[in-house]
C-alpha cells in the first residue's frame, strides 16, 4: 500500500504560479509512476501528467505543456508540479496517483492508476 498526499494549493492570480507537492508513504520501495489529474466542478477527472520515478521520463497533456513542469525528489519520496502561466481555466481541484510502472505501460487513464491522494483546491482568479 502507498499512501499519497498533496499539498500547496491556494489561490493565484491569473499569470502566476504555484508547487503542489505529493509526498509518499508506505511501501515506496518499489518504483512507481506518479501522475497528476485534475478535476474541475461537473467535470471529469483530466490527466495533467506523469512521471516515472525510476528514470525521471515525464509525459504532459496538451492543455498544460509549456506552463506546467513535473519533477521528483526520490530521496523524499516526493513528486513536484510546477505551475506557471496559471489561467482561470485551471482551476481545479488537484489529484496525485500513483501506479507500480510496468516496462511499456504509460498510464494516462485514471483507470490506471491505484492510488490516489485526497486532492488539493488550486483557485486561479481572473
Amino acid at each position: 500500500q502507498v499512501q499519497l498526499a498533496e499539498s500547496g494549493g491556494g489561490l493565484v492570480q491569473a499569470g502566476g504560479s504555484l508547487r503542489l507537492s505529493c509526498a509518499a508513504s508506505g511501501r515506496t520501495d518499489s518504483w512507481y509512476v506518479m501522475g497528476w489529474f485534475r478535476q474541475a466542478p461537473g467535470k471529469e477527472r483530466e490527466f495533467v501528467g506523469r512521471i516515472r520515478m525510476s528514470s525521471g521520463t515525464k509525459y504532459y497533456a496538451d492543455s498544460v505543456k509549456g506552463r506546467f513542469t513535473i519533477s521528483r525528489d526520490n530521496a523524499k519520496n516526493t513528486v513536484y508540479l510546477e505551475m506557471s502561466s496559471l489561467k482561470p481555466e485551471d482551476t481545479a481541484v488537484y489529484y496525485c496517483a500513483a501506479v507500480l510502472a510496468r516496462a511499456g505501460v504509460l498510464p494516462r487513464s485514471q483507470y490506471e492508476y491505484d492510488y490516489w491522494g485526497q486532492g488539493t483546491q488550486v483557485t486561479v482568479s481572473s
